[in-house]
Formats: structure tokens, C-alpha cells, sequence
């Protein structure tokens, strides 16, 4: 889940969100998210850049992996006796 930016969020009851709907939007804009209620629901007026921001669809682990570059040629070992002694210390 995404936090939104800790900016100034000011609530706004619908009747006086519609009369200074300019005022709201300019302040969603400048300030972050602004909230509207109405009795006992709420929205939210938030800019694009911000909506975009919290929506962003990052890839997949799979598609992470099938983009990672490649480890051709890359040779990995393991140190057999440390493993044995772990799976011994185990028993």
C-alpha cells in the first residue's frame, strides 16, 4: 500500500466545497488532498500527478526477474562444509 505525502489536508463539508470548488481544487494543487464530506461519507480532490504517483503499477516479481539482466557466464559456489556442518549442528 501506498502513503500518501504528508501534506496539509483540510476537510470541507459539500455545501462549502461546491461554493468554493476553485479555492479546493487550487488547494489539492498546492497543498495535497483535500477532503469532502457528506454525512457520513468521504472523498477525496486529488491532483493528477499525485493520483499517478499512488497508482503506479510497478512490476511483478516475475516480470523484475525476466527483465533482470542475465548472469550468463556468472558462476556461483557453495561451500559444502559449511552447509554439511549446518545440517549436522541440526540434527
Amino acid at each position: 500500500m501506498v502513503a500518501l505525502q504528508k501534506k496539509s489536508s483540510k476537510t470541507w463539508k459539500l455545501a462549502d466545497a461546491k461554493n468554493k470548488l476553485s479555492k479546493v481544487v487550487d488547494m489539492a494543487l498546492e497543498e495535497g488532498p483535500q477532503r469532502i464530506t457528506r454525512r457520513d461519507s468521504t472523498v477525496m480532490v486529488v491532483a493528477l500527478k499525485e493520483f499517478e504517483r499512488l497508482t503506479d503499477k510497478r512490476p511483478g516479481f516475475v516480470d523484475y526477474l525476466t527483465k533482470a539482466p542475465s548472469f550468463t557466464g556468472v558462476h556461483f559456489e557453495r561451500d559444502r562444509k559449511k552447509v554439511n556442518a549446518r545440517l549436522k549442528s541440526k540434527e
